[in-house]
């Protein structure tokens, strides 16, 4: 996946943009924008690519997105092949984290807010949220500038408070994604995604940046304080918990689908990565429905 910038700026008459969007399917384009951004699925399930974290999503959730995160909600296939104009809806929140002034989350009254704008940086999943803050999300599209402004700071705060949350991203994704010298990174993160599912070659991958394949091993170690191996087997292991969360894999089928050679090896890395068997974590989400 080529990686885009996208235009998310809010137009002259106000400071940040709430839209309620209704679409066949949502856009399908891994992109980033410096806007922060906080999303309400309303309708539609499918994968949710943040950063290095691949997840299911599910109607009912709300996630926040820190400035320069990569991400793509990514329908199922059947959204692609009907024809239901509003069968992916969500209510998106884009601002800058300077809306309102360079210092206002700053303040001693706001700083919890500010601390959590920061750490969204990783994105931030909130599980649970319930009518409470659900309902600012269905309000907001339709009240006036100064109700609305006041609306998104509550709103903040409510989810300052919200205990049920976890981050996606890893830890240190973001940090190196910004950092001068990690920019040649973007084009290793596209040949991940596009191509994670069949053989990935080191060297190939060294290449796109100009490296050999020790130094980029190297380089990838201190960049991400993991090897390259364990990055492209956790990506690969998000994907296939995907699949096996759908059913539309069995476990043999999930392990060659996800990219793996054999079965032996998915199994070992799984274990390792998610800390249980594929057939455990198959029966603790069936214990959670």
């Amino acid at each position: 996946m080529k990686l885009h910038l996208l235009n998310r700026k809010s137009d002259a008459s106000s400071s940040f943009s709430v839209t309620q969007n209704s679409y066949p399917y949502f856009l399908k384009v891994w992109h980033y924008h410096p806007e922060l951004e906080l999303v309400f699925i309303k309708k539609s399930t499918g994968t949710r690519f943040i950063g290095d974290s691949i997840q299911k999503f599910q109607p009912g959730e709300v996630v926040l997105l820190g400035k320069n995160l990569p991400h793509m909600w990514l329908n199922d296939d059947h959204y692609f092949e009907a024809e239901d104009p509003n069968a992916a809806e969500a209510v998106a929140i884009h601002f800058t984290e300077d809306f309102l002034g360079e210092a206002f989350f700053k303040s001693v009254e706001l700083s919890h807010i500010g601390l959590m704008l920061e750490t969204a940086i990783r994105g931030i999943k909130f599980q649970s949220t319930g009518t409470d803050i659900q309902k600012y999300f269905e309000n907001m599209p339709v009240m006036d500038s100064f109700s609305k402004t006041i609306a998104l700071i509550e709103l903040l705060n409510k989810l300052t408070k919200h205990k049920n949350h976890e981050f996606l991203s890893s830890i240190g994704y973001m940090d190196n994604f910004e950092q001068n010298e990690n920019k040649k990174l973007r084009k290793v993160y596209g040949y991940i995604f596009d191509n994670f599912k069949n053989e990935v070659n080191l060297g190939e991958v060294a290449q796109l940046i100009g490296m050999n394949p020790s130094a980029f091993s190297r380089f990838f170690k201190r960049t991400h304080r993991k090897t390259f191996t364990r990055y492209l087997n956790e990506v690969r292991i998000g994907y296939a918990c995907k699949l096996l969360l759908e059913n539309e894999n069995n476990i043999t089928g999930t392990a060659y689908e996800s990219g793996f050679n054999n079965i032996s090896n998915f199994n070992r890395q799984f274990r390792t990565i998610k800390k249980m068997s594929p057939k455990d974590y198959i029966k603790s989400y069936k214990k959670s429905e």
